[in-house]
Formats: structure tokens, sequence, C-alpha cells
């Protein structure tokens, strides 16, 4: 190492640690460190039926930390408080878009912005539940397993720095490492228009089984042992591929593209492919 790279190194060190002990940098390991610590406010919405799946789905699946139910207003009033979390559904803005077209499951630790701007509210995790529109009823079939893929990531991001900054990428190590000996599901609303019959004959083998989206809800519902249910969120710029284990309401893979006149919303080929190519 020459001189000149040997100060710049040494600079960008003292620079490093004299922020750090600013408390001006932190990672996001550090950040949600607490989250079992901390109780997490289940958020209401208004939403009936939506709130009533979402108040079960916690119940009978968050173990991770001490949970309450809120209305919204109470969040508003606590959401600059870093005593807690709020796992809450919201409505997502794409760059480009004029306005929010998909609605999440989110978990996000509270906290006021700082002295210098920087907002401390921290997203955790948001996970696709459906279009900001309207969705088709499945939103809620799935939510609970949205529940459990939430609560997987934020318990791996307080262990692990690469796991914390990886985002819905991290789940689709699942399928990675199991999904070759599962039988999959895949409705046909979910598949791509853009997925020619060539593609099929490709990419799907005979536990591969295409079928229509009551089929695949019911395999997901009844625990279908040992397999896999695709389901969907398309809406504005954006389309969302899924894949929910069904007897263990975990998340095994998520992509998403962007949507084009050449690639339609659902599962294109190059899902397929990549699905295919782990069995």
């Amino acid at each position: 190492m020459n001189m000149k790279r040997l100060i710049t190194f040494i600079l960008l060190f003292c620079v490093s640690a004299s922020l750090f002990a600013q408390g001006k940098v932190t990672t996001r390991k550090y950040l949600f460190s607490d989250f079992p610590d901390k109780i997490t406010k289940v958020v209401m919405s208004g939403n009936d039926v939506q709130d009533g799946v979402l108040r079960q789905a916690v119940v009978d699946l968050w173990t991770a930390s001490p949970f309450e139910f809120c209305p919204m207003t109470e969040y508003q009033t606590l959401k600059k408080s870093n005593n807690y979390y709020f796992l809450l559904v919201t409505a997502g803005q794409a760059k480009g878009e004029d306005e929010p077209m998909v609605r999440f499951l989110t978990l996000e630790k509270g906290g006021a912005d700082s002295g210098d701007n920087v907002p401390l509210r921290k997203e955790v995790i948001s996970l696709p539940l459906c279009p900001v529109d309207g969705g088709s009823g499945r939103e809620l079939v799935y939510l609970q397993a949205l529940v459990k893929g939430v609560q997987d990531f934020a318990l791996q991001a307080k262990e692990s720095e690469k796991v914390a900054y990886s985002g819905m990428n991290w789940f689709n190590g699942n399928f990675d490492k199991k999904g070759g000996i599962k039988r999959i599901y895949i409705a046909r609303e979910d598949i791509s228009e853009s997925v020619t019959d060539k593609d099929r004959q490709k990419y799907l083998d005979e536990d591969i089984i295409l079928c229509d989206e009551d089929e695949a809800d019911k395999a997901y519902t009844d625990k279908t042992y040992n397999a896999l249910v695709s389901y969907t969120v398309s809406a504005g710029k954006w389309s969302y591929k899924m894949l929910f284990g069904a007897d263990s309401d975990t998340l095994f893979y998520i992509h998403k593209h962007k949507i084009t006149a050449k690639s339609a919303p659902g599962f294109l080929a190059e899902d397929l492919r990549r699905i295919s190519k782990k069995r």
C-alpha cells in the first residue's frame, strides 16, 4: 500500500470511528437488536374483515415479541417513540408513480427525527399484500403467511447485517434450500400472459401443478404437506410473485419485475426457469 492510500485509509477510519462515537452511524442489525424486547403495536386499519384476519394471525403466530393491538389514531400519536415497533398495512408508491398502487404489510421501528433531520423511524421489512384499489380476497388467505414472514425476517435481521440489508431477497434462500423437494401449485391466473406454451413445456414438471385460484387457495388452507402455493400482487409499475409453504406458513420465494408490454403481470418464464433450476 503506497503512502497516499495509507493516509486515505487512516483518515476514513478515523472519520468512521468518530461518527460511530457520536451515534450518527448505526447499522441496521444494531438498530433492530432490541426487537424482541420492545412491544410491537399491531395497527388496525379500520377494515373490519382485514383487521379480523390480521388480529387472528398475530394471536396464532406472533411469538417474537410482546404485542398489543391499537387503532390508527394511537399509531399516529406513538410512531415517533422508539419504545415501539409497529406492524401495519401501508400504501407504497414506486418511483415514477403519481400515487401509491400497492398495499404492504410493514414492520417499522418508531422514532422521531434527529437534530440533523434524519428520520429515525425505520422500516424493517415490507411484504406486498394487495393492490391499493382492492384485492381479490386472496390476500386474506395469505395474510397469516405474510405475518410470519415479517416476524421471521425481523428475528434474523437482528442477528445478521447481511440479512438486515437484504430485504425481500432473503426469503429466496428458503427456496434455494428446500424448493426442489416441494410440489408446487401455481394458479393459472398467476402466470403471466407473456409465458408461452414452449416455456411451459420447458420449465414445468409433473410436480408443478397448474390449477385455478380456488384449488391453489384450498391447497394452502388445507395445509397440504410439502406443498408451495402461488400468490401474486400486481399494480402500477410492478408485479410481485410469491410462493408460500402450505404446511408452514413460510414465504419461500418472492421476486418482482417491472410491468411492460413484453413482461405482463404474473410469473414470467424467468421465474419458471429459476424454479425449475432448483429441482
